[in-house]
């Protein structure tokens, strides 16, 4: 199952053309957006940067927003998203030290969505400051968790973290996994993979606008 999907993920191309984001120089906003973009994706935010769209368009407060830099490679994939957690993790410690009454929001889409769920299953300094976190398409999804919004909630994904590692999040955590996706739900469909931010986009920005308090 796992050389399917990496062949599959192989002629996926997410054809989003996306600029490097950095976080800001100096001061602080009140709410942060940390992204990690899927595999195979141009450096930046990827897809999922249309959801971090939605939310500083609609928050009435401050919005800062990053992607972390890390390889997003198809080969040498669990490298690549080991490398993804140590940034996410330096980058969320940073913002946590330098602005620790700023609000942080984690997300993340496929192999984004891997790093971003490690990274709060690890614990890692800085997550007490993290309000809301949004993942889509994660090959860590595990069945049966209490935060899981898609159709596969009965189905592990390619690398399943333990049972219960993300539960206490589940108030802050919106996970989007449907039936039939290769890499969060062992399927064999890449176009469902792809569809998440059109299909659940507003309710993924509505999620973390409620948590951050508009």
């Amino acid at each position: 199952m796992f050389k399917t999907s990496l062949i599959a993920l192989s002629v996926l191309a997410i054809t989003v053309v996306a600029t490097p984001i950095a976080a800001p120089a100096s001061s602080c906003a009140a709410v942060h957006v940390i992204t990690a973009r899927a595999s195979t994706e141009l450096p930046g935010e990827g897809i999922i940067g249309d959801v971090v769209d939605t939310i500083v368009s609609r928050s009435s407060q401050t919005v800062s927003r990053e992607a972390i830099v890390y390889p997003a490679t198809l080969t040498s994939y669990l490298i690549s998203q080991a490398q993804g957690v140590t940034a996410m993790k330096a980058r969320l410690a940073a913002k946590a030290s330098a602005c620790p009454s700023t609000k942080i929001v984690l997300t993340g889409y496929s192999q984004g969505a891997h790093v971003a769920g490690d990274v709060l299953a690890d614990n890692a300094p800085g997550t007490a400051n993290v309000v809301a976190a949004i993942l889509m398409g994660d090959p860590g999804h595990v069945r049966g968790e209490s935060f899981q919004k898609g159709t596969a909630n009965l189905l592990n994904g390619l690398f399943p973290r333990n049972s219960g590692a993300l539960e206490s999040y589940s108030a802050k955590l919106n996970s989007f996994c449907d039936f039939g996706d290769p890499f969060c739900a062992g399927g064999l469909d890449t176009v469902t993979h792809l569809a998440y931010v059109t299909k659940y986009g507003t309710t993924a920005s509505t999620f973390v606008l409620g948590r951050i308090g508009g």
